[in-house]
């Protein structure tokens, strides 16, 4: 089988799809389809696999190329070392991961010399392979053992020579993957983590929870993972993994046969040396290793999931909103932006060390003055004195204005970049993260692509991850995200155009150029005379930008311009006009003849396929569908939640602001976010808090409890029950 087709096999099997669905989606890819390009417009070809199935083929295609590739160097070394027998191939092509090629390669890598080489140099070789292979047994091995002192000037005494075969023999137990696979086997299954405090380290209390910590390998969560694992680089804990040794060594005993072995004491020696000193260590950075990669590979996904929910948070449509990033000594920074994002008017105001009758008046002011109708206040130092501020001035003066609260995180890292300096070169940093705060408001995708990811707030440990790894995953997220919503292509930024299928940062600069010296684009047809675009990333790109008042009604749908054609004759069937279709309003006559027509009907009257009659119908029903619609918006409050105002087991609306393996955090108007632990989200076992809330969710809570001495609030999705009132 050649091995585009074995991987192609692999994968099938593994992902439970048909070989030839993988076979065109890996055909798809290396052509230089997108993913998102290839959900949306390329179903006939993949069989309708959705993205969450081709992006699972695209990175197991690229992993297994990758082990094909280091396979093949391997077998190239090992050749030159003369070394590589049929048996040894079939092992190595066998192998699934990396990983088992790494362990599979590390006796033919170079290394630094260990004692088992100085005891091959001092020529006890053939006295070991006699005992491995029982020519020798214990009763014979210190005779036999003895005619070799002398050989070699460090073989002085019997000692030294049976010292140096237990090296030899410690090494090749060592490097038997059976034996490390079952020694493997026994360590997850009955390891054990234990931590302990560090004395005198500045990081002590951080750590307190894990002071005497134990728990078993297996059972061992990630977020406790990564906690242990930031503790032990601080230095502010000691971890210490310890297993089943008696276990091991009855497994690994199994594994080497030793039971009716001529040499089984000897060779027992030999193992637990072999265990004591190369496999053990080498097990315990293993199964650790393996923790904190899973976990940091969970902690990657909490992380995407939490940045979907936030992306797709719907826009806040045609209001006006003043900004307030608050502050206390330098003041609130204040942006009053109109319904298009374009910034009014800024202005500062103070929540201490001023006349609060003057604040109030100058905050009122602004509200009427613009006519505003949402005040965003930043979630940041000085939030809940500013949000007091505004809810007087609300009550009042009787304002026609609500107020939210805005997650800020990341707002300071824009303000202070090249993307907000271009953006705004005339402002002030301070000004650029008010504005930043208003506008992720108003539309959060498209502000918050200006941002990198991980500053946004909403991961686990994510300072501890992989960058690189988080980079792609993260970017991964966006690219789905943006892709889902579309874009407008005359009024994008190029931080949002970049994420577009068929685009880059460069096309999209391209793209903004082209519509400041020409004026805004009439048609998509026109994204070919962008520098940089051809007929390959125009066919990419076109379906997911929209122009709203063009040319063409199909412009501002998600018709793919190569189905124009299509949906001309689709149009004269219905009698529908490109009119009607670009202002939405179907007559209710020819919306109820669309939704009675079958797919297949449609595909055998304009000669199309199944899945291309399914997207036109769905495009002339909903011609500029925003998945966000009917997501629950922010939450808007009028007046202030104070933590003396609290007890147990009243109710609350809240935001879910985070999620986490063991809860979820819920913004209910306080200081600090209360916690809706995972045990108190349903009355049944909950395996992931994902099954309950999302980022964004606006949720109904109860306080389950109060820690009065740290101001802390538990809540809970369950209403108490009556006895418990």
């Amino acid at each position: 089988m050649e091995p585009q087709q074995k991987i192609i096999s692999k994968i099938a099997q593994e992902l439970n799809l048909k070989e030839q669905q993988v076979a065109r989606v890996v055909a798809l890819l290396d052509e230089g389809n997108t993913v998102p390009f290839m959900t949306r417009y390329r179903k006939e070809q993949t069989g309708a696999l959705d993205e969450i199935q081709i992006r699972a083929i695209e990175s197991r295609v690229n992993e297994l190329r990758e082990i094909a590739t280091q396979l093949q160097r391997m077998l190239k070394s090992i050749e030159e070392q003369e070394k590589l027998t049929p048996e040894l191939r079939a092992q190595f092509e066998a192998a699934d991961s990396k990983k088992r090629l790494d362990e599979l390669f590390a006796p033919f890598k170079s290394r630094r010399k260990t004692r088992a080489d100085e005891a091959l140099n001092r020529g006890l070789g053939p006295l070991a392979d006699a005992v491995w292979s029982g020519r020798i047994g214990d009763v014979d091995l210190r005779k036999v053992a003895t005619n070799c002192i002398g050989k070699h000037e460090e073989l002085t005494d019997l000692d030294a020579v049976l010292n140096g075969t237990v090296d030899v023999l410690a090494a090749r137990i060592a490097e038997s993957i059976p034996v490390r696979d079952a020694l493997r086997a026994v360590a997850q299954k009955t390891g054990r983590v234990t931590t302990k405090l560090v004395k005198n380290s500045p990081d002590t209390q951080l750590f307190a929870d894990y002071s005497a910590f134990e728990s078993n390998v297996s059972r061992l969560p990630p977020h406790r993972v990564l906690a242990i694992d930031r503790g032990e680089s601080r230095k502010a804990l000691r971890v210490k993994l310890t297993w089943d040794q008696e276990q091991a060594v009855i497994r690994a005993s199994a594994v080497l046969r030793l039971g009716n072995h001529r040499a089984a004491v000897f060779l027992k020696e030999c193992l637990e040396e072999a265990l004591k000193r190369l496999v053990n260590p080498a097990i315990e950075r293993e199964v650790r290793r393996d923790l904190t990669e899973k976990s940091q590979a969970h902690s990657i996904e909490v992380f995407g999931k939490n940045l979907r929910s936030l992306l797709m948070q719907p826009p806040l449509t045609r209001q006006t909103v003043l900004a307030i990033d608050p502050g206390f000594r330098t003041g609130c920074k204040i942006a009053v932006l109109d319904a298009d994002g374009t910034l009014l008017e800024h202005d500062l105001i103070y929540v201490i060390g001023k006349e609060y009758t003057q604040q109030e008046e100058k905050l009122a002011s602004l509200v009427e003055k613009h006519d505003v109708d949402v005040i965003a206040i930043g979630n940041g130092t000085a939030s809940r004195e500013t949000e007091e501020l505004v809810a007087r001035v609300i009550e009042c003066r009787k304002l026609k204005c609500q107020y939210v609260i805005v997650n800020e995180s990341g707002a300071s890292i824009y303000s202070a970049s090249p993307v907000g300096s271009e953006e705004f070169p005339k402002l002030d940093a301070t000004v650029r993260g008010t504005i930043s705060i208003g506008r992720r408001l108003q539309d959060p995708l498209s502000e918050l692509v200006k941002i990198e990811p991980q500053h946004i707030g909403v991961g686990m440990y994510q300072h501890d991850l992989s960058e690189k790894k988080l980079q792609n995953s993260l970017d991964t997220v966006v690219e789905s995200c943006v892709n889902n919503v579309g874009v407008d292509l005359n009024c994008s930024s190029v931080e949002l155009l970049k994420y577009v299928s068929g685009l880059n940062r460069s096309r999209a600069k391209n793209i903004v150029k082209w519509r400041t010296e020409h004026g805004p684009f009439r048609s998509r047809s026109q994204l070919k005379q962008v520098s940089g675009i051809g007929e390959v990333a125009f066919t990419q790109a076109a379906g997911f930008l929209r122009i709203a008042d063009g040319e063409d009604s199909f412009d501002a749908t998600w018709i793919h311009p190569e189905s124009y054609a299509l949906a001309d004759v689709l149009l004269k069937q219905f009698e529908i006009t490109k009119a009607s279709l670009a202002t939405g309003n179907l007559p209710s006559e020819v919306r109820n003849t669309i939704q009675k027509a079958t797919p297949q009907d449609v595909a055998t009257n304009i000669e199309c396929d199944l899945y291309t009659a399914e997207h036109l119908i769905e495009s002339l029903l909903r011609p500029g569908r925003d998945p966000r619609e009917g997501v629950s918006g922010p939450m808007f409050r009028s007046g202030v939640l104070k933590f003396e105002d609290l007890r147990e087991g009243i109710r609350l609306h809240g935001v879910v602001t985070n999620v986490v393996d063991f809860g979820a955090f819920v913004d209910i108007g306080l200081k600090s976010d209360g916690l809706v632990h995972i045990s108190k989200m349903s009355a049944t076992f909950v395996s992931s808090p994902f099954d309950h809330v999302n980022v964004g969710d606006t949720v109904n809570v109860w306080v389950d409890n109060l820690d009065l001495e740290r101001k802390r609030v538990g809540l809970s999705l369950l209403p108490p029950s009556e006895d418990e009132r």
